[in-house]
């Protein structure tokens, strides 16, 4: 079926144009993932010169992640309220200063409360960017294509972080990891202001304040819980105490979306909508396939097979340009094939790529151990990714666009956060009962993550049989 909306009338932007809205939307988002993986290599040097703790230092991390994780509702709905072009340029303008002040940083302090603020306009830019893709891409065939260079330019900056980051701290200094985003905010801005002039401006319509408060305290609180199983265990205060007011938060969100709000932030009816809402469940699932792929296989390259942070990097290029390859290929067949097809077909390749990678121990090669399923792995997650995105965001008025979006993002973080808990809890225990330190023991410990994510694989197929056998637009 075909959604009528507004976004339907407006005439498609000329060749020369899209192109420059197409860039700007797979840049953003590029630059968005890349932020949240390049430190992760140079955080031995900026410790060493922050005179960092090794809690504090763990927060150039985690004070990212959390309020990109935790705001991109309230940056999704921000959009809508405001237009994509004006919340796309005060997130660019945001990130890029942020960006500047972690890039000078003098004090630990100062680098924390930097990163907090780039999350914060990180979660402005990535709803943002899906909000232009759903507006100016309305042809169904435009539209898969978009989605499918977007996928990949996200997939890219997640993979290019631990080469970009070992490259640059090697080069140059840890600190240009942050001032790198500078120069490219301000070509990112004059090419927002250039591209989307002309795009909607949003609507004259107050924010469901109650809604923002409680759906945004409710999210971080319970990404914050999450994250603290890693030092403190699932059952320890501090990580019980804000997973529990985080989902109290949640549930009083949805009541007050339900019952309360005139104008709500998340409108319950949208749920309505059958790809919106299944979509949205299997990028949460799809959210720890990702962390089981990129995170674990670089733990087993250096953990076990005794690679560097670079090399582990560099062995996991080849299943990062498979991705990208994948990806331009299925959203191209998304209107001919519908979306079950190609997540069914995905989530062969998690089994059969995962059921490969957990067979794989200290003595195991490298291309037959890693590159062979990590390249089959790679298959699965560009035939789904774009696919899960294309179907959660599709069918939306355009006036829903950036909570929808915003939700789907969300959805797929909070998914990585929990799988990356639940998974890491799981090899730990594993490698503990033969032991714990050694590579044989961590093997053990990670075929486990492996044949767990393998599992995922199979709940999102199961899933996606809740979806129309043919894609939502067509």
């Amino acid at each position: 079926m075909t959604v009528k909306v507004a976004a339907t009338l407006r005439a498609r932007p000329d060749a020369g144009r899209a192109w420059m809205i197409m860039a700007l939307a797979c840049a953003a988002q590029f630059m968005v993932i890349l932020d949240a993986s390049i430190v992760n290599v140079a955080l031995p040097a900026i410790g060493g010169d922050l005179g960092f703790t090794a809690t504090g230092l763990a927060w150039v991390v985690n004070g990212y992640l959390l309020t990109f994780g935790g705001l991109m509702l309230l940056g999704g709905r921000a959009a809508d309220l405001f237009g994509p072009r004006r919340t796309l340029v005060a997130g660019l303008l945001l990130f890029s200063a942020a960006s500047l002040a972690a890039g000078l940083a003098a004090a630990p302090e100062v680098l924390v409360a930097a990163r907090v603020v780039q999350g914060v306009g990180a979660a402005m830019l990535a709803p943002a960017t899906l909000v232009v893709i759903n507006t100016c891409f309305t042809e169904e065939h435009a539209r898969a294509r978009a989605f499918g260079a977007w996928s990949a330019a996200g997939g890219v900056g997640g993979m290019a972080g631990a080469v970009a980051g070992g490259a640059i701290t090697t080069g140059l200094s840890w600190r240009w990891v942050f001032l790198i985003n500078v120069p490219i905010g301000a070509v990112l801005i004059v090419l927002a202001l250039a591209a989307l002039a002309g795009a909607r401006t949003g609507r004259r319509e107050p924010l469901d304040l109650t809604g923002a408060i409680t759906g945004t305290a409710g999210l971080a609180a319970l990404i914050y819980g999450v994250m603290q199983t890693a030092d403190h265990g699932w059952t320890s205060a501090p990580a019980v105490a804000p997973v529990v007011a985080g989902l109290l938060l949640l549930a009083a969100f949805i009541a007050v979306e339900a019952r309360f709000a005139t104008r709500p932030m998340m409108p319950l009816r949208l749920f309505k909508i059958r790809g919106a809402a299944v979509g949205s469940g299997m990028l949460l699932l799809f959210g720890g396939i990702v962390i089981a792929m990129w995170y674990f296989t670089s733990l087993f390259l250096q953990n076990v097979l005794g690679y560097s942070a670079l090399e582990a990097g560099l062995g996991q290029t080849p299943a990062a340009v498979m991705f990208v390859v994948v990806a331009r290929w299925a959203s191209a067949a998304l209107p001919r094939t519908g979306v079950r097809s190609l997540v069914l077909a995905g989530s062969g390749f998690f089994l059969g790529g995962f059921g490969w990678l957990a067979q794989a121990d200290e003595g195991s090669g490298y291309v037959t151990g890693v590159l062979g399923p990590t390249l089959l792995v790679a298959v699965g997650i560009g035939l789904t990714f774009p696919t899960l995105m294309a179907a959660a965001t599709a069918d939306v008025p355009e006036s829903d666009a950036g909570i929808i979006g915003g939700l789907a993002q969300t959805a797929s973080q909070v998914g990585a956060s929990v799988g990356l808990a639940v998974l890491a809890t799981a090899a730990g225990a594993r490698a503990a009962t033969d032991g714990g330190g050694s590579p044989s023991d961590l093997a053990a410990g990670y075929s486990l993550v492996f044949l767990m994510a393998a599992g995922l694989g199979v709940a999102i197929a199961a899933v996606s049989l809740l979806l129309p056998v043919r894609h939502p637009r067509s």
